[in-house]
C-alpha cells in the first residue's frame, strides 16, 4: 500500500509476505538500505525482523510507537512521524496519545509479525515505542536508564557504569535488563508496576542517576549540560513523556548494521558493540534465545527510588532541566546553560550581560551530520594552535531535535585554549540552523500556543 503522497510502486515492485492471516505489501523490496559497509536491501530488513519477531514485538508489543522513517535507507535523512499513516491495514490497530504541548496523536500499535513488518516497509529501521500500554497511557510500566557515553569515553566504562546500575537496582529490589544500544552506549529497562506517573518515573530515573554519579564520581554524570559533564551521562529526561529510545532487537543507521542487543548480565564485562548486527543476531537468538524473555514477569515497585529522591531533595537537591520543549517545572532550577548565567548569577558582569563560566563557541549547524563534522575540521584547519589544545570531550556534537527531524549542531569548549589564544565566536561553516525561522516567527507570537521550538 502506498503511503499518502508517494507514487503507487509497479505492481512487478512488490513482494507480498504473509503473516498471521495478513498479508504485507513490502515495496521496491531490491531498494538498498545499507550499502557503505554491510549490503542490505529493505526486504533483507524485514526479514530480519521477521528472524527476530519474538524478541522484537517483547520490547514494543501493545506499546504507542513513534515512527522513525529512513525512507531513503540508513544512509538518508532520518524524520520522525508520530500520527498514524491514514492508509493502512484495517487489522492494525492505534491508539490515541496525548502530549506535553497539549497536543494528541493516534500512533499506531504493534502486536504481531505483520505490523512489524508493515512499519518496516515505511522505513523504520529502528523502533520507538513509548513505556507505556495501550490499556494506561498515563502510567508507564517501564524506567529506561540510558548511559550515554561523551566522547573520547571508553566502552569498558560504559560497562562498569552498567554494573553499578545493576548493583543499585538490587539493593533497591528491582531487576535491571541491559541491551548495548547498538551505538556507543547501553540501556539498562526496569519493568515496573503501572502506578505511577511520568513525573514520578523521572524523578526517580533522576534519583539513580544522582546516586550513581556519587557512587562512581570518575565514570558517571547526572548533569544536563554538556558542558558540564564527563564520562557516562546517565539521561534521567529519557523518563520525560513523549520521549522514547529505540527498543531491543533495533537495527541502528551505522554502516556495519549493528542492533540494539539484549545481554544476560554475565556477558556484560565482555561484550562489544560491534559484535551484535544484522548478520550477526537472527543466528545468536536461534541459538540462545531472548535474554530477556523473563522481562514482563518482573515488574517492581518504584517506591525505593522515589524515597531516595525524597533523601535528595531534603538534602536541597532540587529537580534538574527538563527537555526545552517541556514547560518549567516547579524546583526547577533556571532553565539555561551554566556558559550563559543571567543577572544575578555569581559570573554576571556589570549591567547584566552574560557572561560565559565556559568559553563556548558554535562552528556548525547542519541537517546534514557529516557536513557539520567538515565544518569542525576546516576550523581546525583555520586554528591549529587552538585546535591542538583542545580534550575529546571539549568537541560537543548536539543533536538537536527540530520539529519532524534531527539536525546537528557542534559546539568546542576552549577551556584548555590560553586564553589570549582563543578564536572569536565567527559565523558557523556551515550554518543552516533549520528551526531558526521557527525559533523567529515563536519569539514574536507567530506560532500557536504551546507549540514551543526545540533548542
Amino acid at each position: 500500500m502506498a503511503s499518502k503522497g508517494e507514487k503507487k510502486p509497479k505492481r512487478e515492485d512488490v513482494e507480498i509476505l504473509t503473516l498471521g492471516g495478513h498479508d504485507v505489501r513490502v515495496t521496491h523490496p531490491a531498494k538498498p538500505y545499507f550499502s557503505r559497509q554491510a549490503k542490505l536491501s529493505k526486504l533483507d530488513v524485514v526479514r530480519y525482523y521477521l528472524a527476530v519477531a519474538a524478541g522484537a514485538l517483547r520490547g514494543i508489543r501493545d506499546r504507542p510507537i513513534v515512527l522513525k522513517r529512513f525512507v531513503d535507507g540508513a544512509e538518508g535523512e532520518a524524520f520522525y512521524q508520530k500520527r498514524a499513516p491514514e492508509q493502512r491495514p484495517d487489522w492494525l490497530r492505534t491508539v490515541t496519545l496525548s502530549f506535553p504541548s497539549g497536543r494528541t496523536a493516534e500512533e499506531i500499535v504493534v502486536d504481531e509479525e505483520a505490523g512489524l513488518a508493515f512499519v518496516v516497509n515505511l522505513g523504520c529501521i529502528e523502533l520507538h515505542p513509548h513505556p507505556v500500554r495501550s490499556g494506561d497511557l498515563d502510567h508507564p510500566d517501564e524506567l529506561r536508564v540510558d548511559l550515554d557515553p561523551g566522547p573520547g569515553v571508553a566502552w569498558d566504562d560504559v560497562r562498569r557504569v552498567a554494573l553499578e546500575v545493576k548493583a543499585l537496582l538490587e539493593e533497591l529490589g528491582l531487576t535491571g535488563w541491559a541491551k548495548t544500544s547498538g551505538s556507543r552506549g547501553m540501556h539498562v529497562n526496569v519493568r515496573l508496576q503501572p502506578r505511577w506517573t511520568f513525573t514520578e518515573v523521572r524523578r526517580a530515573a533522576l534519583a539513580l542517576s544522582r546516586e550513581i554519579e556519587r557512587r562512581a564520581p570518575a565514570l558517571a554524570t547526572s548533569k544536563w549540560w554538556k558542558e558540564e559533564r564527563h564520562g557516562v551521562f546517565l539521561d534521567y529526561n529519557q523518563n520525560a513523556k513523549d520521549r522514547t529510545t529505540c527498543s531491543a532487537y533495533s537495527i541502528r543507521p551505522l554502516p556495519d548494521a549493528r542492533v540494539s542487543a539484549p545481554l544476560d548480565w554475565s556477558e556484560v564485562a565482555d561484550c562489544e558493540p560491534a559484535d551484535f548486527t544484522v548478520a550477526t543476531m537472527p543466528a545468536r537468538f536461534a541459538a540462545k534465545g531472548d535474554p530477556h524473555e523473563r522481562i514482563d514477569g518482573a515488574a517492581g515497585s518504584l517506591e525505593p527510588l522515589l524515597e531516595l529522591a525524597a533523601r535528595d531533595e531534603a538534602a536541597g537537591l532540587g529537580d534538574a532541566p527538563w527537555p526545552p520543549h517541556f514547560r518549567k517545572a516547579d524546583g526547577e532550577a533556571p532553565r539555561v546553560a551554566p556558559s550563559r548565567a543571567r543577572k544575578g548569577a555569581p559570573q554576571a558582569a556589570a549591567g547584566g550581560r552574560r557572561v560565559s563560566k565556559m568559553p563556548l563557541i558554535v562552528v556548525a549547524n547542519s541537517p546534514d551530520k557529516a557536513a557539520a563534522l567538515a565544518g569542525l575540521e576546516r576550523w581546525k584547519g583555520r586554528h591549529p594552535e587552538a585546535a591542538a589544545h583542545l580534550a575529546a570531550d571539549d568537541v560537543l556534537v548536539d543533536s538537536m531535535r527540530g520539529r519532524s527531524s534531527t539536525w546537528t549542531r557542534i559546539r568546542l569548549n576552549l577551556r584548555h585554549v590560553p586564553e589570549a589564544d582563543r578564536p572569536k565566536q565567527d559565523t558557523p561553516d556551515p550554518d543552516d540552523d533549520p528551526t531558526r525561522e521557527w525559533r523567529e516567527k515563536w519569539r514574536h507570537g507567530r506560532v500557536p500556543a504551546g507549540a514551543k521550538p526545540s533548542s
